[in-house]
C-alpha cells in the first residue's frame, strides 16, 4: 500500500505540467494603441506587434539605446557642505528650511531609454476584410495573426530569438506588400534588392550619442523591388523578413563613440549568420532555448473549474480583452485569466532581461515613445528592485543577472556619489533614479521635491536581490566573489551615514532622510517631505545589515561594527491610528492612500519584519491605505498581503490588478466599459498608469507568495505551502517553484489541503516543511528529489 501511494503521488506530480492550459492571448481585431500591441523580444532586442491589415506596424528596440554617455564623477564635489545645514535645520524642527536647503544636494536626472525603430508592412491587396485573428501564444513565445482579403487567406508570425540575435517574421498566402524601415531618432535609410540598412543615433550630438545599425533582409519567392528606404514585394506566397541591429554602447564607463563597441561589424557578422539557416530551423532554436527557462513552472488553478470558452480552440472562445473586461465588470472570475497573467509575467522577464549588465527598465525593454515617460529609466525605490521579485521563486535565476554587473557599475560610480554629496570616503551609493550609464546622483536638477530627488539608499535596497539569489541558488563562489563585495560596500555607506539620535542618546539614525515620495503632516500642520529617523531608511538599513552579517557568517567572516550598529538602530513604532509609523514621529501622511508603502519593506521583500505585533501594525498601515492604487503598488501589496497569510486580501488585491484599463489617448465613449486608474491594459501590460512593467513582475511574484513562502533564519530553513491561498483556489497544482536553500518544489492541493509534494535539493540539507496545520522534518541529499506523504 504505501508503494502505491508513493507512485500516485509521482503521477500526479508528474501529471501537472499537462494539466496546465494552454496559456495564449488572443485578440479578433488588430491593435490600434499601444497598450493592445503584443510584445516580443530576446532580451536585447523587442518588437511590438500591431498587426494591422493594411498597415502592419512594429515598433522596434534595443534595450542599449539610450540618451547620453559616462557620468561625470566630478559632479557636484562640494554638495556635502551642505548636509551639516541641513541637519542643522532638522533638529531644530525647521523642516521647511530643511527642504529647501535640500536642493542644494541634487544633481542632473538620468538619460532617456529610446525607441529603436519603426517597420511598415503595408499590405497592397485590395478587397474586405474577415477572420481576423492575432495571437501571443506564451507557451511557444510567438506572435501570429491571421486574416482573409478579398477571400484570400494571409497570414503572418512574429519572434524574437535568443540564441541567434534576431528577429524573425514570415509572411504567407497572396503577399503583395511594401516594407519601410524608418525612425523616431535621427537616421537615415538605404535600400538595395532584398536588403534596408538604417543607421542612426540616440537623440543627441552625434559625437556623444550611442549609435545604431539595423539591417532588415528579405526572402520570398515572388518579385522584389527596392525604392529609395523600402523593398515591394508582389506574387510571392512566403515572404521571410530577418532583423538584426547592434549599437555601440560598451559599457557604462566606456564613451559610446570614442571607446564605442564595433557595432557595424558585429551587425554584419548577425546579417550573415541569417543564412545558415531556414525559418524554421532559427524557430526551432528559438523554442528550445525559451523553453528550458519557461518549461519548468506549471500552474494550474482551480482544476475543473474553467469556462470552457476561455481555452485557446474552443468554439466563440473569448478573447483577451473580453475576458480581462468580464473579470471585473461581469464578475466572471475564473482562473484562466490568473493564470495567464501569471505566466505572462514569466514570459516577459525571459523577454526582457537576457542583456549583460543590462537589465529591464520601467518599461521591460517595449517602448514606442521617442521620449517615454519616465524617461523610461530605472527607478531604484521599488521598480527595478520589483522587476526582479518573480526572478529566483518563479525559476528564473539567470533573468537577474543583467543586475549583477550593472550594480557594479552602480558601485563604482557611487564611491564617487557617497564622497562629493555625502563626504563619506567609505563605501558607495546609488539614488532615485539610473540608467544605462549607472548613474548614482541624487536627481531632481536643484529644484525638484527632496521626496523622490534626495533618497540615497538605492543601493542598499537593491543588492538584497544580490543576496536573494544565493539564498535560493547556495552558490557559495557567487556570494564570495560577487555579492558579497557588493552588499559590503553598500553596508559600508549606511555606517558611515547613520549619525547619533540627539533626540534620544545611544540610539542611530539617518538625517536627513525621506520615505520615498510622500509626503508628512507635522503636530503643527506643515507639509513637507525632509525629516531624520525615517522608518523607510532604518528598514532597508536593517535589511541591508541583517543579510551581510548572514553572508559574512557563511562565508567565515565577521562584521561586527555592523552587529553593534544594527543594534543601535531607532526601532519600530506604533502610531495613534494602531499602524506602523512611517515617520520618526507619529506624523500622519499628507495622503493616507499614498501609493508607496516604503516604511514595510522589512514585511516584504524584506524577510525581517517578524514581531506579531509589528505584523498587525503594518497589517492597519495596509488597511488605512486601502485598495485602489497604481499597478505597480498593487502587486506589491499582493506579496505584503501574502506574507501576513491574509489570503482573502491577498486575492482580492489581486483581483485588482486585473481591473481592466483603457488605453491611454482613447476616446471613452468607445471605451465606456474599461476604467482609469492602475490595472491592467487590453494586452495584459501593467497599468501605473502609463504602462510600467513592474506591476506585471509584482503580480507573478505574488502569486508565488500567496502558494508558498520559503525562509532562512539562524541557518535553519523552512517551506510553507499553501500560506494564503484563497478559497477560489481551493483545487490546483503547480510545479517548478524555487525555495530558498536551494529547493524546487512541486505540489498539489484539493480542498485546499496539499495532496502531493515533490522537492529536489540542489545541496543536502535538512528543512522544515509546513503544509495542512502541521510540520515535518525532511532530509535531502544533493541532486536527490524526493515525493512527501502529505496525507
Amino acid at each position: 500500500m504505501k508503494n502505491y501511494l508513493l507512485l500516485l503521488t509521482m503521477t500526479c506530480l508528474t501529471a501537472t505540467a499537462q494539466q496546465q492550459a494552454p496559456m495564449v492571448l488572443e485578440y479578433n481585431k488588430p491593435a490600434t494603441f499601444f497598450e493592445e500591441s503584443l510584445p516580443i523580444g530576446n532580451g536585447k532586442m523587442g518588437a511590438l506587434i500591431y498587426g494591422g491589415t493594411d498597415d502592419n506596424v512594429i515598433y522596434l528596440n534595443d534595450i542599449t539605446l539610450w540618451t547620453g554617455k559616462p557620468v561625470d564623477r566630478n559632479l557636484d564635489a562640494d554638495a556635502h557642505k551642505w548636509i551639516p545645514e541641513i541637519r542643522k535645520a532638522l533638529f531644530n524642527e525647521n523642516y521647511a528650511l530643511a527642504d529647501s536647503l535640500q536642493l542644494h544636494v541634487q544633481g542632473p536626472n538620468s538619460q532617456h531609454y529610446q525607441p529603436l525603430g519603426t517597420l511598415h508592412i503595408k499590405d497592397l491587396g485590395l478587397g474586405e476584410i474577415k477572420h481576423y485573428r492575432r495571437t501571443l501564444d506564451i507557451d511557444s513565445a510567438i506572435v501570429r495573426d491571421s486574416y482573409e482579403r478579398d477571400g484570400r487567406r494571409i497570414t503572418r508570425e512574429y519572434f524574437a530569438s535568443n540564441p541567434d540575435k534576431l528577429i524573425a517574421i514570415r509572411l504567407r498566402g497572396d503577399i503583395n506588400c511594401q516594407i519601410a524601415l524608418t525612425a523616431q531618432v535621427p537616421h537615415q535609410v538605404k535600400s538595395g534588392l532584398g536588403q534596408l540598412t538604417m543607421t542612426g543615433h540616440a537623440t543627441g550630438d552625434a559625437q556623444e550619442s550611442t549609435h545604431f545599425c539595423t539591417i532588415l533582409s528579405v526572402k520570398t519567392d515572388g518579385e522584389m523591388a527596392a525604392s529609395d528606404s523600402s523593398l515591394t514585394i508582389t506574387k510571392a506566397k512566403e515572404a521571410i523578413i530577418y532583423i538584426v541591429n547592434e549599437t555601440s554602447f560598451n559599457g557604462f564607463d566606456k564613451h559610446p563613440v570614442r571607446e564605442g563597441a564595433n557595432y557595424l561589424e558585429a551587425v554584419t557578422n548577425d546579417l550573415w549568420h541569417t543564412q545558415n539557416m531556414t525559418f524554421d530551423e532559427f524557430y526551432a532554436r528559438h523554442l528550445a532555448d525559451y523553453k528550458t527557462i519557461y518549461d519548468r513552472v506549471k500552474i494550474c488553478l482551480n482544476k475543473g473549474g474553467r469556462n470552457p470558452k476561455d481555452l485557446p480552440g474552443a468554439k466563440d472562445r473569448r478573447m483577451t480583452d473580453e475576458m480581462l473586461l468580464d473579470y471585473t465588470n461581469g464578475n466572471d472570475q475564473t482562473p484562466y485569466l490568473e493564470e495567464l497573467y501569471f505566466q505572462f509575467g514569466r514570459y516577459l522577464l525571459i523577454s526582457a532581461s537576457r542583456t549583460k549588465n543590462v537589465p529591464a527598465n520601467l518599461q521591460g525593454l517595449w517602448a514606442p515613445q521617442l521620449w517615454s515617460p519616465w524617461r523610461g529609466n530605472y527607478t531604484v525605490n521599488i521598480n527595478l528592485e520589483e522587476n526582479y521579485w518573480p526572478a529566483f521563486v518563479a525559476n528564473m535565476a539567470e533573468m537577474a543577472e543583467p543586475l549583477d554587473g550593472f550594480i557594479a557599475g552602480l558601485a563604482a560610480n557611487g564611491k564617487f556619489t557617497a564622497k562629493n554629496y555625502y563626504n563619506i570616503h567609505e563605501g558607495w551609493c546609488s539614488s532615485h533614479n539610473s540608467d544605462i550609464w549607472a548613474m548614482t546622483n541624487p536627481v531632481g536638477e536643484k529644484n525638484e521635491s527632496p521626496e523622490w530627488s534626495n533618497w540615497n539608499l538605492g543601493g542598499a535596497w537593491l543588492v538584497n536581490t544580490l543576496w536573494e539569489r544565493y539564498q535560493f541558488t547556495q552558490d557559495k563562489a557567487y556570494l564570495k566573489n560577487i555579492a558579497y563585495p557588493l552588499m559590503k560596500g553598500a553596508a559600508q555607506f549606511c555606517l558611515r551615514w547613520l549619525i547619533d539620535n540627539p533626540k534620544q542618546p545611544g540610539e542611530l539614525i539617518t538625517a536627513p532622510s525621506t520615505s520615498p515620495e510622500n509626503e508628512y503632516k507635522t503636530d503643527k500642520g506643515y507639509h513637507g517631505t525632509t525629516c531624520y529617523g525615517g522608518t523607510a531608511d532604518l528598514a532597508i538599513i536593517r535589511e541591508l545589515f541583517i543579510n551581510t552579517i548572514a553572508a559574512g557568517k557563511v562565508l567565515g567572516l565577521k562584521n561586527k561594527e555592523m552587529e553593534q550598529t544594527l543594534a543601535k538602530l531607532h526601532p519600530y513604532t506604533i502610531g495613534h491610528m494602531g499602524d506602523l509609523n512611517e515617520w520618526y514621529y507619529d506624523w500622519d501622511d499628507w495622503d493616507f492612500q499614498h501609493r508607496h508603502q516604503s516604511h514595510l519593506i522589512g514585511l516584504y521583500p524584506g524577510n525581517h519584519l517578524t514581531d506579531a505585533t509589528l505584523q498587525k501594525a503594518a497589517e492597519r498601515s495596509l488597511e488605512i491605505k486601502g485598495d485602489k492604487t497604481t499597478g505597480w503598488s498593487t502587486g506589491w501589496r499582493i506579496n505584503l498581503w501574502a506574507r501576513l497569510h491574509n489570503a482573502k486580501q491577498a486575492y482580492h488585491i489581486y483581483q485588482k490588478l486585473l481591473t481592466p484599463i483603457a488605453p491611454r489617448g482613447v476616446r471613452k465613449e468607445d471605451w465606456k466599459a474599461w476604467h482609469n486608474g492602475g490595472g491592467t491594459y487590453p494586452n495584459l501590460f501593467d497599468a501605473h498608469p502609463p504602462f510600467q512593467i513592474d506591476g506585471n513582475f509584482g503580480g507573478t511574484a505574488g502569486v508565488c507568495e500567496m502558494l508558498m513562502q520559503s525562509s532562512i533564519v539562524n541557518g535553519q530553513c523552512s517551506i510553507e505551502l499553501l500560506p494564503a491561498c484563497p478559497e477560489q483556489w481551493q483545487d490546483g497544482a503547480i510545479s517548478g517553484l524555487c525555495a530558498r536553500g536551494g529547493y524546487e518544489v512541486s505540489f498539489e492541493w484539493k480542498d485546499g489541503k496539499v495532496r502531493g509534494c515533490s522537492i529536489k535539493a540542489k545541496k543536502a540539507g535538512t528543512l522544515t516543511l509546513i503544509y495542512n496545520g502541521q510540520q515535518k522534518k525532511v532530509k535531502l541529499k544533493a541532486g536527490e528529489t524526493q515525493n512527501i506523504k502529505t496525507w
